[in-house]
């Protein structure tokens, strides 16, 4: 890890996880649970496979996720969120119900919003309980 510009909680977090890329790979670790290199390939997003590999690597030595052995397949890794990283839930539902309201939302993404809407708390709840399930 590099030399933190500060102490201050924000400035230190953001230096882990605070660039788009990270952000978009912890959230789809937090929808599909697990992905493999080419699954975050497909996205809609399009990263490019040299941000894509820096960015995983990156996310791996700051522990907010962790690779395993994919089951059907010895070529391919599975990553996951680690404890550290399930615990970014509550942050990305405010930047869901953020986006929500100031942004014009896919369709698709709308009724994810209208459950957290529902009871945040709860969301949130069985979201970790369910990154937290061994796969």
């Amino acid at each position: 890890m590099s030399k933190k510009r500060s102490d201050c909680p924000i400035s230190s977090s953001l230096e882990i996880w605070g660039d788009k890329w990270s952000l978009l790979i912890i959230r789809d670790l937090m929808l599909k649970k697990e992905c493999t290199y080419g699954e975050f390939l497909k996205a809609d997003e399009k990263i490019a496979t040299n941000i894509l590999a820096s960015r995983l690597q990156h996310l791996l030595e700051a522990e907010i996720i962790a690779k395993k052995d994919h089951p059907d397949s010895k070529l391919k890794i599975l990553y996951h969120l680690t404890e550290k990283g399930i615990d970014l839930i509550p942050l990305i539902v405010e930047i869901n119900l953020w986006g929500e309201k100031y942004l014009s939302i896919p369709e698709e993404r709308k009724k994810l919003v209208e459950n957290i809407k529902k009871d945040k708390e709860k969301f949130i709840r069985d979201a970790k309980a369910y990154l937290s399930k061994s796969s």
